[in-house]
């Protein structure tokens, strides 16, 4: 989950890292919670860690969708759901798997040409270029510009491309600014890390280029992160072909091109054209896709009226696996991420809580929720609500388990209060024996699961003990975790699930009106959208418009594809929020959007960012 909040200490009541010899295998593990002897109507702090220790142990590799990890993982939570007789969720078993795009490797037709004054020379790719792993097919060939560092910062009065002409042409740009890689300079905003190339390669697009090179850091290409095709599920194709080069090759390129006199310094950061100097290139990035797999289990109704309608309780069990883009790590290449609390924590709640109600006899049928590739961009829950196993129109209530693991203070965090008249009388009334110190939100849109359904206008509920300095790091391990505390919060849950799944009057459903604008770095504006992460094809498809906003007001709706914002085509949400930086408020701006096969333009207002 990518959340932000306070710090909770952790109880050392978890089995330690030595500990996770014992269940060298998952049989092994799944024997060790059977001989627990536990109350079958209690949830229990033990089998919380059990199931930590196990899903958090290096074995599960970080549980990263689409890896092997994450597939054993799904297993070892289907085997639990089999052993507590819940029904599957299909003929097929307990999994409901799903595509997306898991990573992507180098094709065979990459190619690179520069021509000079000296002559022609060919780049061996890996060696001396390699594509960006966002890069269109399509071939690149013109002559070569200089562009500086790439920035265009009219509001610090910086333009490195004041003077130049790339319409065309082939930009050539350095990584970093001026500052170098201060994160407080004055252009941290413009290369802060998982932005910085997208950002300047759309801005080299913008400015008519018909390929980008990036000049790597390192004199040798291999020692640059960039060489390793890293990719991010919601940029996969920049719209422009785009490579690296190392920082030996650039110098051949650039040799005595640089205004004369220059300083070093100077040098970097000027932008000139390079005559006679041209390249052309091509990529060849070929998508792999991955399979994901929800685990779901279907604790079936006792009272013949309300059996067929449905209380889900979910929580994810991906992690980040061995690192990468998200990981908040200094060092995160290849080091397991374990996510003890990001979600081993609500995945062990959820199989507490189906072993525990499974003894019991609730009205309305419950279904137990396991997402997958949570992490990537919700996709797990979007393809679920796209292909529910029960119909959404039975489905009474989304409740969500996400970073329950590190409990302090008694204090707990309540999202999606105000998606139901119910839920404050039903918190309070609950609290009342829990004693927690609860802290809610209105919302039900949010950076877990639970927006998947909010998004469909059902009901939410969306548990959360805060942040801390172990999120998305290796550190995030199982013996952190405070396990009485997340047993605490699952009897609590138990509590809210069995009220609603016994209370003969179903829940009434409510679309959140009034909202905090949210607030930060970066964007000076506010529209109120909500994009879909899991559905991106030529466009940003939104999820939902936030009531009140500018996009409301303006007309955008659920479904809505944005292709074009304020001019700028949009094709992915990389694209989308490029153009948001640009905008300003109280300034009207056209937005081409895509409403069921057909496109319309809209007109929309931004207002100021709070």
């Amino acid at each position: 989950m990518k959340k932000a909040g306070l710090i909770f200490a952790s109880l050392a009541l978890l089995v330690s890292a030595a500990g996770l010899s014992n269940y060298p295998t998952v049989a092994a593990s799944r024997a060790g919670l059977r001989r627990a002897a536990s109350d079958p109507a209690k949830v229990s702090a033990e089998q919380i860690s059990r199931h930590v220790a196990y899903l958090a142990s290096d074995k599960l590799q970080g549980r990263r969708a689409g890896t092997a990890g994450g597939d054993e993982a799904a297993r070892y939570i289907a085997d639990q759901f089999r052993s507590y007789k819940l029904k599957p969720a299909s003929s097929s078993g307990f999994l409901q798997s799903f595509a997306f795009i898991s990573g992507v490797r180098l094709g065979e037709r990459n190619s690179f040409r520069a021509m000079g004054a000296t002559g022609e020379r060919a780049l061996k790719v890996k060696e001396e270029f390699m594509p960006l792993a966002f890069s269109s097919p399509e071939p690149a060939s013109g002559q070569l510009v200089y562009a500086g560092y790439g920035i265009s910062a009219p509001e610090l009065q910086y333009d490195s491309y004041k003077g130049i002409d790339v319409t065309g042409k082939i930009v050539l740009i350095r990584r970093g600014s001026p500052d170098g890689d201060n994160p407080h300079g004055r252009f941290a905003e413009h290369v802060s890390p998982g932005l910085e190339i997208q950002n300047k390669t759309l801005k080299a697009r913008e400015k008519g280029a018909r390929g980008v090179i990036f000049i790597s850091d390192e004199p040798e290409l291999q020692s640059d992160s960039l060489s390793r095709l890293r990719f991010d599920l919601n940029f996969l194709d920049a719209g422009i072909p785009a490579v690296v080069i190392g920082g030996k090759t650039a110098d051949s390129l650039l040799a005595g091109a640089a205004p004369s006199g220059a300083s070093p310094a100077e040098a970097k950061a000027s932008s000139f054209a390079l005559p006679g100097a041209s390249v052309e290139f091509r990529t060849d990035v070929v998508k792999i896709e991955g399979k994901g797999a929800n685990v779901i289990g279907i604790l079936p109704g006792s009272d013949a009226r309300m059996a067929s309608e449905y209380v889900i309780i979910g929580a994810h069990y991906d992690h980040l696996g061995l690192g990468g883009p998200e990981s908040l790590a200094a060092t995160p290449e290849g080091q397991i991420h374990h996510g003890a609390d990001d979600n081993a924590s609500g995945t062990a709640a959820l199989l507490e809580l189906a072993r525990v109600l499974a003894s019991s006899k609730p009205g309305r049928s419950v279904v137990f929720m396991a997402f997958s590739a949570e992490e990537l961009g919700l996709l797990g829950s979007a393809a679920y609500t796209k292909n529910p196993v029960v119909p959404l129109s039975s489905t009474v209530a989304m409740i969500n388990m996400d970073m329950v693991g590190r409990l302090r203070d008694q204090s707990l965090f309540v999202g999606g209060v105000g998606t139901s008249p119910a839920w404050k009388l039903l918190l309070d009334k609950v609290n009342a024996g829990a004693g927690f110190k609860l802290s809610t939100g209105q919302d039900g849109f949010g950076p877990s699961d639970h927006q998947s359904f909010y998004v469909r206008d059902l009901p939410v509920l969306f548990f959360f003990t805060g942040t801390h300095g172990d999120y998305h790091k290796p550190s995030d391990t199982a013996e952190k975790i405070n396990a009485e505390g997340t047993q605490k919060i699952a009897e609590f849950v138990r509590e809210v699930v069995l009220s609603v799944a016994g209370d003969p009057q179903r829940i009434a459903f409510t679309k959140v009106k009034t909202e905090t604008r949210p607030t930060g770095r970066g964007f000076r504006v506010y529209l109120g959208t909500v994009p879909n992460y899991s559905d991106q094809s030529d466009g940003m498809k939104l999820d939902g418009v936030r009531p009140g906003s500018p996009a409301e007001r303006a007309g955008l709706k659920a479904g809505d594809v944005i292709v074009r914002l304020a001019g700028v085509p949009v094709k992915n949400v990389y694209d989308y929020t490029y153009a948001l930086g640009e905008l300003r408020p109280n300034e009207e701006i056209d937005v081409l959007i895509r409403r069921d096969g057909k496109e319309m333009s809209l007109k929309l207002t931004p207002d100021k960012r709070q």
